[in-house]
């Protein structure tokens, strides 16, 4: 019995044995023993994650795949959560406990999943996997670089990005048109943003979708005072500011506006 990718679920199943322990060995298990793997399909990946620890979870939408898991790794069987991974609620699954999310992600949600994450970062202290190598470099790219972006500064505020290794499409079944690469994210100990966490993430998406535009005009929107405008960051644009700056931005126009 083998499971049928399907390409409305954008399956696209590792067949390559060595890349898949490849990418297992990534997770530390530092300070956490569960790991939830995201999309495992026929279980290439999982069966290097089982070896690793045996608090393995997985999430699978389709249900042949789950069958197929049940039935070839039944050790996982009472660890399969058959769910929308972009609906589940993390925090009951696990009930606020340290866990590691890894997988080779579907590319169609892919960015969706990262921003998942970055809403459960409390309890995610690693997350490891497959993407399509353009997101992947957008994920871990810093400032001054076209590819730099909302998810670029998003991300690396509270995790430390590392782009591993790429990976071509002839591992994969079928093959995708595009090659894909493996990245970690380690989330950074004791961070605390300095200002709100809404206000922050509105500033960033603010600034970048106007990139062209320089700071001065793509915040408008923010009443900015006379006085925070005569400061020369906002004759800059977007992908100029470091994950440090937009921080640091971002602090400013709060206080600008608390004070106005």
């Amino acid at each position: 019995m083998s499971v049928k990718p399907k390409k409305y679920l954008g399956q696209h199943f590792l067949k390559d044995s060595s890349i898949a322990k490849k990418i297992a060995d990534t997770l530390t298990l530092t300070g956490y023993d569960k790991v939830l793997e995201i999309g495992p399909g026929m279980g290439v990946l999982t069966a290097f994650l089982l070896e690793k620890t045996t608090t393995t979870y997985a999430i699978e939408i389709d249900v042949e795949s789950v069958a197929y898991l049940k039935d070839h790794y039944p050790s996982l069987s009472n660890q399969i959560f058959e769910a929308d991974v972009l609906k589940f609620d993390f925090s009951a699954a696990f009930s606020g406990t340290q866990f590691a999310i890894i997988g080779n992600f579907p590319y169609n949600i892919s960015t969706q999943i990262v921003f998942k994450m970055l809403e459960n970062r409390h309890c995610i202290p690693e997350f490891s996997g497959m993407f399509q190598k353009e997101v992947a470099q957008r994920i871990c790219v810093n400032e001054g670089s076209k590819a730099y972006g909302i998810l670029s500064v998003l991300v690396q505020t509270f995790y430390h990005a590392e782009y591993l290794f790429t990976v071509p499409p002839i591992v994969f079944n079928p093959p995708p048109k595009v090659d894909s690469a493996v990245l970690r994210l380690t989330r950074k100990n004791d961070f605390c943003l300095p200002c709100g966490e809404k206000h922050f993430f509105l500033v960033v998406k603010s600034a970048f979708q106007q990139r062209r535009k320089t700071l001065r005009n793509s915040l408008k929107a923010f009443n900015l005072s006379d006085n925070l405008k005569a400061n020369t960051i906002f004759d800059k644009r977007p992908e100029q500011l470091s994950v440090a700056a937009f921080i640091e931005l971002a602090k400013a126009i709060e206080n600008d506006q608390n004070t106005a």
